[in-house]
């Protein structure tokens, strides 16, 4: 139990420039192959807040690539249709990795007493951490094409306009994450968590689905 307290403590301070970092090691990682159907090869130890963090943009990184593929006009329709549904099961596991993220730190934080003029923020904190995975993956491909030596000058000049802007959105919304989880940590602000609760994926809850089943 005591080493549960530290290891909880210790997530429930990790700053952002520590998540980014593993959200950069996993897309470095997916690249090393760039393969939608490389394995994964998670380094850090099973069930950990790093394995989940690593986790939830190996996902990320790997539909980000899978929404390239379906957009291909040539697609064939039979493998369209297969990519589509592997996005969607894709998507429903990236909000399960977000809600386990989520339940860290509605642990972590279980025992902090919020003050009585403590603010509710618009997004849990995983939820963030889902903003901040995305953005890794944009800097990651803008600057792709920053490097690019089969585009005119103009290309260039505007991705590397864009990357910028990006640059500067990363600096914003970690400073912000940052902020969230230290007003959390104070009472300043309290956490509350709405699970997704999607339909499509469910087929108790999915009219075309589960009419289908009646018939």
């Amino acid at each position: 139990m005591g080493i549960e307290r530290e290891v909880m403590s210790q997530n429930k301070s990790i700053k952002a420039s520590a998540c980014n970092a593993i959200f950069n090691q996993a897309i470095a990682d997916y690249h090393l192959t760039d393969d939608v159907d490389a394995a994964l090869k998670n380094p850090y130890p099973s069930e950990s807040f790093e394995q989940l963090l690593y986790l939830k943009n190996w996902i990320d990184t790997v539909q980000w690539h899978l929404e390239d593929i379906i957009r291909v006009p040539e697609i064939k329709a039979d493998d369209a249709i297969k990519i589509k549904r592997r996005i969607d099961a894709s998507n429903q596991h990236r909000t399960d990795v977000v809600e386990k993220l989520d339940d860290w730190y509605l642990t972590a934080f279980k025992n902090t007493v919020a003050k009585s003029n403590a603010k509710l923020n618009t997004e849990s904190p995983a939820w963030v951490l889902d903003r901040m995975s995305i953005l890794c993956l944009k800097i990651y491909h803008m600057q792709e094409q920053t490097m690019r030596s089969d585009v005119d000058a103009a290309h260039l000049a505007t991705c590397q306009n864009k990357l910028a802007i990006l640059s500067e959105q990363q600096v914003d919304l970690s400073t912000s994450f940052d902020q969230l989880m230290a007003d959390i940590a104070s009472g300043e602000k309290y956490m509350k968590v709405y699970r997704q609760m999607k339909m499509y994926n469910d087929e108790k809850l999915n009219p075309s689905l589960y009419k289908r089943q009646q018939n």
